[in-house]
Order: structure tokens, then C-alpha cells, then sequence
């Protein structure tokens, strides 16, 4: 089920008008299905080294500006590979928003259960959290996803309910979770973060981690937002080389296990308790985040 959106759904053809109109060098190669169809971006290759990227949502349409700035900045103080802007495509009768070409990252992403190296990714994704945490944050933009636990709680509160009267979570044990975090006091002010490191925007090639590719949300924020792949993606050891090579403090440590408990229950409230890969992962973060929060420090 899609969000929302008043940018119409794109297919190849539009999208090899599109490239004509704007860009005619690139009128003679080949456009084809991306490899996904998250809910900020619509992806589709452009011939063997390009990438097309359109907003889905006013959002993603917004960060187009906010990548081409910024991540040529980052990726050369960055561990891993990040997406490099090529071109930047207008509004037009084709398509009505900002849109971008990027290069080609070779990889899969992790929610298709690519072969990885689980401890040395840790290793590597805790390294690109610590690294993206001391880029100066002077001038950086506001992240869209700066303070994840603030606001309105009802929702996580109410889905905590909701799932422990069905028997799929330890209600007293998740609520410890969500107390624990709102508790932990923030020690640090914003710093970079991506944001948004669930497993789908994580790359791994020839079963190493290589790039991070979705920086729609990213600016300066909390990092416990960065923290949410220790309990979405890895393992009780795996997550402990992580925390260590991100090098937070233990009140970052806990409010990103919040984080990753309310992500988990809105992917769970979201897409229910089947098959679909995000209700999967939605479980998973609920029932790793509590298991660690049980083992204490």
C-alpha cells in the first residue's frame, strides 16, 4: 500500500520522455525497472551507471535539493559509499516535482537477505554513525526526523495495547522499553545523522556492507536515530561491535532502542502481522529491542 501523494506514479516511458526533455545526451540509453519501490523514491536505471530517482511525496521532493547539496560535502569524510549527484531535473508537464539522476551503486539491499559479513558490517556502519556524527554541524539543515521520541506517545502507547492483548508482545516488557528511553537524558546537541538506516537503504556486495543510499532525512538531529540498525538488522553480538564502533553514550544507546521498538510498531501497525518483508522487520526490532533491554547494560 503506497503513501499518499500528489505526484502521479511514473513508468518507463514517462521516464524516458523525461530524460529526452531534459536531458537529451541520455535519450539513447536504455531506462528500466529500478530495484525498489520504497515509499519516498521511484528508482530506475539509466542505462549501466546512472540511477533516476522521482519523489514520490512533497517530502522526498524536498530533500532533492538538500542531496545535491550535501552529499558531495559528506562522502568524502564517510566510510562507505553514498549516492553522487549527477544532474538535477525540474518540473515539467511530464513530471511535476524535482527529480535527480545519481550514479549507480552496485549492491543489494539488506531487507533482501543479501549475503553479508554480519560483525564486520557492524563494524563498518557503527565506524560510518561515528564518522557522520563528528562532520561539523555548523550550517547543517534540520533533519525531518531530528528528536524521535518526542511528541504525542499515545500511538506507541495504544499500539503496546494493542499487540500485547494479541498475545504478539510482552506488554509490561515494551513499555519498560519505551519508559527507559524517554527517560535517557540527551547529553550531546544535534549532530549529522542519516536517519533513516533501516535495512533497505543498506548495500552489501560480494558480502560486504558498501554503501548507504537514502539520505531524504538527513541533517542535524539526535543520533539515536542512527542506532535503529543494532536491533532491525543485527544480532546480540553483532549489535555489541556496532554500539562499540559508534562509540555513543549509553542515554543514546536507549533512546535508539526506543526508536527501534516505535519504528517496529509502526511498521507492525502498518502492515500487520504477515508476511510482507516490513511487518517482518517491524517485528524483529520490537522483539530484539526488548531481548536487550532485558540483558541490561
Amino acid at each position: 500500500m503506497g503513501l499518499p501523494s500528489p505526484f502521479p506514479r511514473v513508468d518507463l516511458s514517462t521516464v524516458r520522455e523525461l530524460v529526452s526533455r531534459q536531458f537529451p545526451r541520455w535519450a539513447a540509453l536504455p531506462v528500466t525497472e529500478g530495484p525498489s519501490d520504497g515509499a519516498g523514491n521511484t528508482l530506475f536505471r539509466l542505462g549501466d551507471d546512472l540511477v533516476v530517482r522521482l519523489p514520490r511525496h512533497p517530502g522526498s521532493a524536498a530533500a532533492v535539493d538538500m542531496a545535491v547539496t550535501w552529499l558531495p560535502r559528506l562522502a568524502p569524510l564517510l566510510p562507505l559509499a553514498v549516492p553522487t549527484p549527477v544532474a538535477v531535473g525540474g518540473p515539467d508537464e511530464v513530471f511535476p516535482g524535482p527529480w535527480a539522476v545519481f550514479r549507480w551503486l552496485p549492491g543489494s539491499g539488506l531487507d533482501t537477505g543479501a549475503d553479508v559479513d554480519l560483525a564486520a558490517a557492524a563494524v563498518r556502519l557503527g565506524e560510518f554513525v561515528a564518522a557522520l556524527r563528528n562532520v561539523e554541524v555548523t550550517g547543517a539543515p534540520p533533519s525531518l526526523r531530528p528528536h524521535p521520541l518526542q511528541g504525542d506517545d499515545s500511538d506507541v502507547r495504544s499500539a503496546i495495547r494493542a499487540l500485547g492483548a494479541a498475545g504478539v508482545v510482552d506488554e509490561a516488557a515494551a513499555t519498560a522499553v519505551w519508559e527507559d528511553a524517554l527517560a535517557a537524558p540527551s547529553s550531546r546537541g544535534p549532530t549529522w545523522v542519516n536517519a533513516d538506516l533501516f535495512p533497505m537503504n543498506l548495500l552489501a556486495d560480494r558480502g560486504a556492507l558498501v554503501a548507504v543510499i537514502d539520505f531524504d532525512l538527513m541533517g542535524a538531529g539526535d543520533s539515536a536515530v542512527d542506532m535503529v540498525p543494532a536491533w532491525t538488522l543485527l544480532t546480540a553480538r553483532t549489535r555489541a561491535l556496532f554500539r562499540e564502533a559508534s562509540g555513543v553514550d549509553e542515554a543514546t544507546w536507549g533512546r535508539g532502542r526506543g526508536w527501534a521498538l516505535k519504528a517496529g510498531l509502526g511498521a507492525v501497525r502498518r502492515y500487520g502481522l504477515g508476511d510482507h518483508p516490513r511487518a517482518v522487520e517491524g517485528r524483529r526490532a520490537v522483539a530484539e529491542a526488548i531481548a536487550d533491554h532485558r540483558q541490561g547494560p
